[in-house]
C-alpha cells in the first residue's frame, strides 16, 4: 500500500515546480535538496512519484522554507437575486452533459494527445466520434499507452452500464448536497466539513487529498489549502464548480463567490481561479444563447494575471483544431498535466471552436489530451446546459442509462432527472 500526493519527500519537486512556475528563484532549495539526492523535476505527463523516506526530514524542513502561498481575495462582487430561471431541460443538459464528457475522457486520462491520437488510428476511429474502444486495438500500441487503469474497466464503449463513479461527478453531487443543506450563504468551512462527513478520503487526489490531510490535522480554511500543497494551482477546483452556476442562473458572479468560498478549501492562485471561471460559464450557460455569451461572462469575473491572458489567448485562436492545440501545447507544455492554467487554455479553445455545438466540443477537449475526463466533463455541462438535453444524442446518452454511481454518500444510483430537478429547487 502506499499513500500518494502527502509524503514530504513527494512533495517537494513538485513544490520546486510550482515555485518557478509561479516566478520565484529556488536555486537554494534545488542545491540542498540535490546535495542530498533528491529530484529536481517530475514528469509533467506523469503521477505522483514515489520518494525516498530517507529524505523525509530534509523534504519537512525545505518544505517549511520556500516562500509561503497566499489566498487571493475575493475580487467580485455578487450580484443580487435576478429571477432569473433556468429550465429543467437546460439542468438536464448540464448534468448529463457533465457525465458524457467525463466518460468520453476516462480511459485516456493520463495519456498525451500523441497517445491518443495513436490510438484512434490504429482502431481507424480518428477523428474521434465515440466513446473509446479496445476492440481492434493493436496490442503494441495497448502496451505504449495503456488505459487508465481504474477507468478501462467500466468507461470503454463495450463496459458501460450507466455512468461509472468519478471524482469529476462527485464533487457536482457534494456542491449540490451543500446547497441544499446550507443555502447560497454556504461558507468555506461549511465546505471541508462536508469533506469529512460526506466525501471519503480515498477518493480525492493532489490538492484535495493534501487539504484532507490538513483538516485532520486541525488546520481550517483556507490555511488548509497552504500548508506543504505544491497543488495549490492545479484543477481540481476546476472541477468543483458547476453546480454553484446551475444554482445562480444569469449571476456569474454570485456563483464565483460560491466558488471561490469552495475553492479557497484546497487551493489559491490559479487553482481558485478556475474555480470562479467555470462557475460564472455555467451560471451563463443555463440561460444564454451563445458560447460566446458564456465565454464573455467567465472571463468578467477574471483577474489580471496568467489564467485570464491563457484563456483569452486561447479562445482567440482560430482554424483548423489540431493546429489550435499545436498552439496550445506550445504555450503551456511545460505545465503538469492538471495545472489549471493549461487546461483551461484548452478548454477556452474548445469550447469557442464548437460555436456551441456539443458533439464538436467535447469530441475537440478530449482529444487535445491533457486531464481529458475533466475537460470533457466541463465542455460537456456547458454545451449541455447552452443546448438543453435534446441536444445530446443517444450515442451518448444511451450506455449512460440516465443514472450514476458514485461514492457521496445518498446519491449512488441516482438519476439525472432527479439532479435536474433537485438543482432547480436549490436555484429557487
Amino acid at each position: 500500500m502506499r499513500i500518494t500526493w502527502t509524503l514530504p519527500e513527494e512533495l517537494v519537486p513538485y513544490e520546486l515546480m510550482a515555485l518557478r512556475d509561479e516566478g520565484y528563484d529556488v536555486s537554494e532549495v534545488e542545491a540542498r535538496w540535490a546535495a542530498a539526492g533528491g529530484p529536481l523535476a517530475v514528469p509533467v505527463e506523469g503521477a505522483s512519484v514515489p520518494g525516498d523516506p530517507a529524505l523525509r526530514e530534509l523534504a519537512l524542513e525545505l518544505l517549511d522554507t520556500v516562500p509561503a502561498p497566499v489566498t487571493p481575495p475575493l475580487a467580485v462582487e455578487p450580484e443580487p437575486p435576478s429571477g432569473a430561471r433556468a429550465g429543467h431541460g437546460r439542468l438536464l443538459g448540464a448534468w448529463t452533459g457533465r457525465a458524457v464528457g467525463c466518460v468520453l475522457g476516462k480511459p485516456v486520462e493520463k495519456i498525451p494527445r500523441r497517445g491518443i491520437r495513436e490510438i484512434l488510428g490504429a482502431t481507424g476511429r480518428w477523428p474521434l466520434t465515440g466513446y473509446f474502444t479496445a476492440e481492434g486495438l493493436p496490442p503494441e500500441v495497448a502496451e505504449r499507452w495503456p488505459w487508465n487503469r481504474r477507468s478501462a474497466v467500466d468507461s470503454l464503449a463495450e463496459n458501460i452500464d450507466g455512468t461509472p463513479e468519478d471524482d469529476d461527478l462527485n464533487f457536482a453531487l457534494l456542491a449540490l448536497r451543500l446547497l441544499e443543506a446550507r443555502g447560497h450563504d454556504l461558507t468555506s468551512a461549511d465546505v471541508a466539513q462536508a469533506w469529512l462527513d460526506w466525501l471519503p478520503a480515498g477518493r480525492v487526489f493532489t490538492a484535495e487529498r493534501v487539504a484532507y490531510r490538513n483538516l485532520l490535522l486541525g488546520l481550517t480554511p483556507p490555511e488548509t489549502a497552504l500548508r506543504h500543497n505544491p497543488f495549490r494551482e492545479w484543477i481540481g477546483a476546476q472541477i468543483r464548480t458547476d453546480a454553484y452556476g446551475w444554482a445562480t442562473p444569469g449571476r456569474p458572479r454570485a456563483a464565483a463567490a460560491l466558488a471561490y468560498r469552495d475553492a479557497v478549501v484546497s487551493h489559491a492562485g490559479d487553482g481558485v481561479t478556475g474555480a470562479m471561471w467555470v462557475a460564472a460559464m455555467t451560471a451563463t450557460a443555463v440561460v444564454a444563447s451563445t458560447v460566446d455569451e458564456v465565454l464573455d461572462a467567465g472571463e468578467a469575473v477574471l483577474p489580471d494575471g496568467p489564467f485570464a491572458a491563457a484563456v483569452r489567448e486561447a479562445r482567440a485562436l482560430a482554424g483548423d483544431w489540431e493546429a489550435v492545440v499545436d498552439a496550445v501545447e506550445k504555450r503551456h507544455g511545460h505545465l503538469h498535466w492538471v495545472h489549471a492554467r493549461n487546461n483551461a487554455a484548452l478548454v477556452a479553445a474548445a469550447l469557442a471552436h464548437s460555436g456551441g455545438d456539443f458533439d464538436r466540443g467535447i469530441r475537440a477537449v478530449v482529444s487535445g489530451g491533457w486531464d481529458t475526463d475533466s475537460n470533457g466533463a466541463t465542455v460537456g455541462s456547458i454545451l449541455g446546459a447552452l443546448s438543453g438535453a435534446s441536444a445530446i444524442g443517444p450515442q451518448w446518452t444511451a450506455p449512460l442509462k440516465g443514472r450514476l454511481r458514485s461514492s457521496v454518500g445518498g446519491f449512488d444510483g441516482v438519476t439525472f432527472e432527479e439532479l435536474a430537478r433537485r438543482t432547480a429547487a436549490v436555484a429557487a
